[in-house]
Parts: structure tokens; C-alpha cells; sequence
């Protein structure tokens, strides 16, 4: 184990290096100048679509709210939560200035490849849409040989980023609560996780639906309340995010330190795991929306990314800043981290916070491990067809229960690993693609105007 922990360590490193690191900071800031920054200019018209009733005659399976509740569902969670945990354990507070930046830029990155999802997507056999990155690299450019291989690193991370990663989180905090050995806890998942698979993406829409605002809302009414109680505290909590993120962060306790690169890396590679920017994956439930227009559904699903890592990811971080409990030591020995920082943050300000966090952990990674099954299905039926569908469901659902035991550290690893390899074909895939992101966002934006009395 402790090899396979070290090989992951480099692989993760060599691939989340500073090349990648440019690759996803320069390609958000290209497509926010091609687009006009259009992310800042139009997100209030955006959020208004979000609750726009979509027309019955428009194609699609689930409705725009549905969608983007599915692509949110995939994404907070522990992305939001552990992964903000984990990134200031790693990187220290200034991580969290660099999740800030990588997600507004990543607002434009998140429509551009919703925008292409939708353009290019199809009808399968069984009569549901299938859409995303796999798709715009085979139709979009020509290029069959990228979209099998975005497919094949889709399927891998779908089990490791959105199966192993949440029911690991799930298990972890559930024992520490109510001591529950975590084999039970992924026996228990699985069944249920298999038992929703079986309604396809619409039993997926419609649960997100509601899961993700009900659990949403009650995590961040939980997270304000700790910081109206430390409310003194909340200027230096934003100093200390701001001046570590370009020095570093000495060591507190048992936490060892940090550099600017871990900062930066940590700060990167989380914000992308909270809000998928980049990914292309997110862009699969795009592509299942009812929708007349590529461009708008687009413009909903990048408020997804200012939700999930500017909301909910700052909220969380704060939280943690305030309670002070970066470099304390838990009850092993070792530094907290992951899902019991969380716990203890929360249960330190508010009587029940641990199962505040909890049961909001178990929600929102359960709407999680169904998102991703999702993607990872889609990919796997664009690389196998149709019929292998039914075997993907198993395999995904049987994995959930031996990553309940697994050691965190290795789950994360392989999560970084896989969503790194993503990243690169898809962003490639953006940039050549350009034309067409700008060329139909002119298109619905003209309309827009009008639509506004807005100059053109």
C-alpha cells in the first residue's frame, strides 16, 4: 500500500505541475476575453434562467433545473467540504484565494463546455441524449481518437472521483459519529445507489432536485451562524487567506507548512474538483437539458461554479479559519484532516454540529456517487454502446463498498490522478473549438440584448 501511495504521489504531481497549472489558468483567462467577460456582465440574466420554466417542446430528458442541480450534485459535497479540508491541510488558507480565481475564471471554461455538450449532442438508442466532451471532440474536430481517450479516463474517474472519494468521506464520517464500521456503511450505499441507477437520468434529475437545494441550504445556514458567532474574527480569516496566498503558510501545531506551489496547487486542482470547470465531465448533464439554445443552457450551468466553490467552498473555509482548527490533533495522533476537520469545526461553534455535517456529507456525497454514475455511464456507453450500460451499473455500484474501507489519502490521490488527465484533452478540445463557442454565443447574446434594450 505504502508503494502504491508513493507511485500515485508522483503521478500526481508530474501531471498537476506547473504546465497544467498554466494550462487551466491561461485557458479561463482566454475564454473569458473571447466570451467578453461575459460570466460578470450577464450572471444576473443567468441566474433568472436557471428558474425559467423550460417549453415542452424543447429536446432533452430533464429539465434545466434538474440538470444543473445534477451537475451541482456532482459537485458539492465533498468537493466543497472535504476537498476544502484537504486543500487547507495541504496548502494552507492561501489555497483558498487560489480556488477564488481558478473558479471565476472557470466560469467561463464551465459554458463554453456546456455550450459545446449541448450543441453536439445525440440521441442513443434508447432514446436519451448523450452529450459532452467525448462527443464535441468526435463531431467538433474530428478527432475519434481524443474522444475515446477523454471516455476511457471519464470512466476510471468516475469511479475514483465520484464513487470512491464520496463513499469514502461517507463512511468516515459516519463512524465518527455513530461509530459504524464502514463496511456496512458501503453495503448499505450501494444497494441504494443501485436501486436508484436502475430510473436512468431522469430518477437522478428529479432526486437532485431536491436533495442538493434542501441540504445546500441548511449546510450554509449551519456555516453563517459560525461565522455571525465569530463575526470578529472573519477580517483576519480573509487576511490570512489573502497574504498566505503568495507567501505560504507557516507551520501551526501539528500542521508542517506550507509553500506557494502547494498554495497554488492545492488552491487549482480542489477548484476544479468543487466546481468540475475544466473536467468537461459536468457537461454530460448539460447535455440531457430541455433547452431551444446551447448558449443558454450554458449560462446555467456556469452559475453552478460560483455556487459550489465561491458560496459554498468560501463558507466552508471561513469556517474553518475561525474555529481555528487547522494543525490540531485528532484523537490517533495525526493531524485533522478531510471530513473529521469538518466535524470538529462545526461541533466546536454549534451544539449538533458533527451531524450537521454528517448527515449534509452523506446527502450531498450520495447525490455525488449518482451524479458521476451518470457520466461515467454515458462515457462507457460512447466507448462499449448501449448495451453495456447495465454492467457499468454493477461495476460502479459494487465499488462502493471496498472504497469504504480504503485509506483516504489513496482515494485522493486517485481522484487528483484521473481528473488531471481529464483536464487536458478537454481543454485542448476548448481552445480548438473556440470559433464555435464564440460564433453562438454572439448569436444568442444579439438576441439577449434586444431582449435587455442592451447596447450590442
Amino acid at each position: 500500500m505504502q508503494e502504491l501511495e508513493s507511485i500515485l504521489i508522483f503521478a500526481r504531481d508530474a501531471i498537476w505541475g506547473v504546465p497544467l497549472l498554466l494550462f487551466i489558468f491561461i485557458s479561463g483567462v482566454y475564454l473569458t476575453f473571447l466570451l467578453r467577460g461575459m460570466q460578470f456582465k450577464y450572471l444576473v440574466y443567468a441566474f433568472k434562467q436557471v428558474f425559467s420554466p423550460s417549453r415542452k417542446n424543447d429536446d432533452g430528458d430533464i429539465t434545466p433545473f434538474n440538470a444543473l442541480m445534477t451537475s451541482l450534485a456532482g459537485a458539492i459535497g465533498t468537493g466543497s467540504i472535504v476537498g476544502v479540508a484537504t486543500a487547507v491541510a495541504v496548502g494552507g488558507f492561501g489555497a483558498i484565494f487560489w480556488m477564488w480565481i481558478t473558479a471565476f475564471l472557470g466560469m467561463a471554461t464551465k459554458y463554453s463546455e456546456s455550450l459545446l455538450a449541448v450543441k453536439y449532442r445525440v440521441l442513443d438508442k434508447r432514446g436519451e441524449m448523450i452529450g459532452g466532451p467525448m462527443q464535441y471532440m468526435e463531431k467538433g474536430i474530428g478527432w475519434k481518437w481524443m474522444a475515446v481517450l477523454f471516455s476511457l479516463f471519464a470512466s476510471v474517474a468516475a469511479v475514483g472521483t465520484g464513487n470512491l472519494v464520496q463513499i469514502n468521506a461517507i463512511s468516515e464520517a459516519v463512524q465518527s459519529v455513530w461509530m459504524v464500521d464502514p463496511w456496512i456503511t458501503g453495503t448499505v450505499v450501494a444497494a441504494l445507489i443501485g436501486a436508484v441507477l436502475l430510473g436512468g437520468v431522469k430518477a437522478i434529475g428529479r432526486l437532485a432536485g431536491v436533495l442538493v437545494p434542501v441540504m445546500g441550504s441548511f449546510y450554509l445556514l449551519a456555516g453563517l451562524v459560525i461565522l455571525g458567532i465569530h463575526f470578529a474574527k472573519i477580517p483576519e480569516a480573509l487576511n490570512l487567506i489573502v497574504r498566505h496566498a503568495f507567501t505560504g503558510q507557516a507551520a501551526i501545531g501539528g500542521f508542517a507548512g506550507s509553500t506557494l506551489m502547494l498554495a497554488i496547487q492545492m488552491g487549482v486542482s480542489r477548484s476544479v474538483f468543487s466546481n468540475e470547470a475544466g473536467l468537461g465531465i459536468s457537461s454530460i448533464s448539460a447535455a440531457a437539458a430541455k433547452t431551444d439554445s446551447p448558449a443558454r443552457q450554458a449560462m446555467i450551468s456556469m452559475t453552478g461554479a460560483l455556487f459550489s466553490t465561491i458560496v459554498v467552498c468560501t463558507i466552508t473555509g471561513l469556517v474553518f479559519a475561525v474555529t481555528g482548527v487547522l494543525g490540531q490533533i485528532n484523537q490517533d495522533g495525526g493531524t485533522l484532516n478531510g471530513a473529521t476537520m469538518a466535524l470538529t469545526a462545526f461541533e466546536s461553534s454549534i451544539v449538533g454540529g458533527s451531524y450537521i455535517v454528517t448527515v449534509g456529507l452523506v446527502l450531498f456525497a450520495f447525490s455525488t456517487i449518482l451524479a458521476w454514475a451518470y457520466y461515467g455511464e454515458k462515457c462507457f456507453e460512447y466507448l462499449c454502446g448501449e448495451r453495456s450500460v447495465p454492467f457499468y451499473r454493477i461495476l460502479y455500484s459494487l465499488m462502493i463498498i471496498p472504497g469504504a474501507v480504503v485509506k483516504m489519502e489513496i482515494v485522493w490521490l486517485i481522484a487528483d490522478v484521473t481528473n488531471g488527465l481529464m483536464v487536458i484533452p478537454n481543454l485542448l478540445a476548448l481552445i480548438m473549438l473556440s470559433g464555435v463557442i464564440k460564433k453562438e454565443t454572439r448569436l444568442f447574446l444579439n438576441e439577449v440584448e434586444l431582449e435587455l434594450q442592451l447596447p450590442a
